[in-house]
């Protein structure tokens, strides 16, 4: 899954460490979200994009495969 949480991160300034407090995860949490290779509860997926003032289908980017 590919997401564009770093692009939303950088128009609010905001580091790894900050989103992640913001949205109560590690940091390493948001690392993985931002390279793809976690898939996150509907909980986080809305909380981060919450935090980052967006919809879950603005950040998160679903190819077929990762329907399958």
């Amino acid at each position: 899954m590919k997401t564009r949480i770093k692009e939303y991160r950088a128009r609010f300034n905001l580091t790894q460490e900050q989103l992640a407090k913001h949205v109560g995860v590690r940091r390493e949490t948001i690392v993985f979200l931002e390279k793809g290779e976690y898939n996150p509860s509907l909980k986080l997926a809305a909380k981060v994009a919450r935090a980052l003032n967006t919809t879950i289908d603005n950040l998160f980017i679903l190819d077929d495969k990762d329907l399958e």
